[in-house]
């Protein structure tokens, strides 16, 4: 029986020219977040599976590629909680949390850190949704203030800005208007969290179906589920640019402070990049378990899902060093911003250096070498009988001249010809 040669399910294979362009969007991030400050860490793919599990990872805590302990006895009886005791990370903000309590002696008051790294979740795979993906994250650890949630806004647009992705937006909220209008439709606080992931759903499964979720999974009452979904509809209708609009319908069961919060970012934000369209939506919940305050997402008109998201998460850090450390932070989601970009091509550009059997490996490597202290990238191609598909493909490939090794006579002057597009049709 052959064995199949295709990658798992969820997860892919790069060509070189896909990898390429993937590297090159992610130096523009790395760049853009670098220019506002932020410092780059890694952290391992693995993390203790009791952490993974803590309860602050939401639906993704369901979702975790566990790992076997190592040296078990195979003819041993074993429950499978005690099979396993490490885990693949399921986001980059939980080992971030881990890295800070570990590190924090050397870390200074206030840190801006950013990571670029992929994550695992063992969902099932779909258009767009991946078992392994990348995550690009900024983080401000130890700024109590918006200023945090409005640096973190305004780095991430400019990023995005800085791949060329015009016409996104900012969707905000706070975790603390979501709790507030939850008790004005009388729920009880025990259930808050856990209704919260449900009416995370709403753009998948409508406002009756959130309301049908809440009676039937979680035992909500009609009279409450009826009153969160009028809720949800009469905010649906507003205009989530006219953000004093909005704050002044939500109910008194809503913080002042969680208000005076929304007020703040806007102001920042809109002040310190009037380039930023922000929203103030009152729907959005962002799933996982650890924010405690202010929540933001970026769309785009083209994507159906959010192209970034975020918040605060002030007490996750305290769970690992015993004493709360303020943070908030932002993360791209790299896979669906890929679709959207019209990366320029590279400037440095390729030569493909051809060459058969009658040409001297030194005097090929003499010419390389000189091409590549020209500043070209220079690839060693052996030429085809079928010059033109070869051709092709090179062009396919970056390859923007070519040198006949046959034709080089001095190394300090190669005649680089310009490869031109390939014509259909021709071989």
């Amino acid at each position: 029986m052959a064995t199949s040669v295709t990658p798992v399910r969820g997860m892919r294979d790069f060509l070189p020219a896909e990898k390429e362009r993937r590297e090159q969007a992610i130096a523009i991030i790395r760049s853009s977040f670098a220019s506002f400050g932020y410092q780059e860490i890694e952290t391992p793919a693995l993390e203790d599976v009791a952490r993974l599990t803590s309860g602050l990872g939401g639906e993704n805590e369901k979702m975790i590629f566990a790992v076997l302990r190592r040296g078990l006895d195979p003819a041993a009886p074993l429950l499978p909680r005690n099979a396993v005791d490490l885990g693949l990370r399921f986001d980059l903000t939980l080992p971030l949390a881990r890295f800070v309590a570990t590190n924090a002696g050397v870390l200074g008051d206030v840190s801006r850190v950013m990571q670029i790294a992929p994550v695992w979740r063992a969902e099932r795979p779909q258009k767009g949704r991946f078992r392994q993906f990348m995550q690009c994250d900024i983080d401000i650890i130890g700024e109590p203030s918006t200023l945090g949630e409005s640096e973190l806004i305004v780095a991430t647009s400019a990023a995005l800005r800085a791949l060329g992705i015009k016409d996104a937006y900012v969707r905000l909220n706070d975790r603390e208007i979501l709790y507030g209008l939850l008790e004005a439709c009388g729920l009880d606080q025990p259930l808050f969290d856990r209704t919260l992931i449900v009416v995370d759903k709403l753009d998948k499964i409508g406002v009756d179906g959130v309301a049908t979720e809440l009676t039937t999974k979680l035992g909500v009452s009609d009279q409450s589920a009826t009153a969160l979904r009028r809720l949800l509809e009469q905010f649906a209708d507003r205009d989530q640019t006219d953000t004093d609009g909005i704050l002044a319908l939500l109910p008194a069961t809503v913080p002042t402070a969680a208000r005076e919060r929304m007020i703040a970012i806007r102001d920042a934000v809109t002040t310190g990049d009037e380039r930023i369209q922000l929203r103030l939506d009152v729907s959005l919940v962002r799933g996982m378990g650890y924010y405690t305050g202010p929540i933001f997402e970026i769309g785009h008109p083209a994507s159906s899902s959010s192209v970034a998201g975020g918040g605060r998460y002030d007490r996750m850090i305290g769970r690992f060093l015993r004493r709360d450390i303020p943070a908030c932070g932002f993360s791209i989601g790299f896979e669906r911003i890929l679709d959207l970009l019209d990366l320029p091509e590279d400037a440095q550009a390729g030569v493909a250096l051809l060459y058969d059997d009658t040409c001297p490996t030194g005097r090929l490597l003499q010419a390389q070498v000189a091409l590549v202290e020209a500043g070209y990238k220079v690839r060693l191609v052996r030429a085809a009988k079928r010059r033109a598909t070869q051709l092709g493909r090179l062009y396919e490939d970056g390859i923007r001249f070519i040198v006949r090794a046959a034709d080089i006579q001095d190394v300090t002057r190669l005649p680089l010809s310009p490869l031109t597009p390939p014509r259909p049709g021709i071989e």
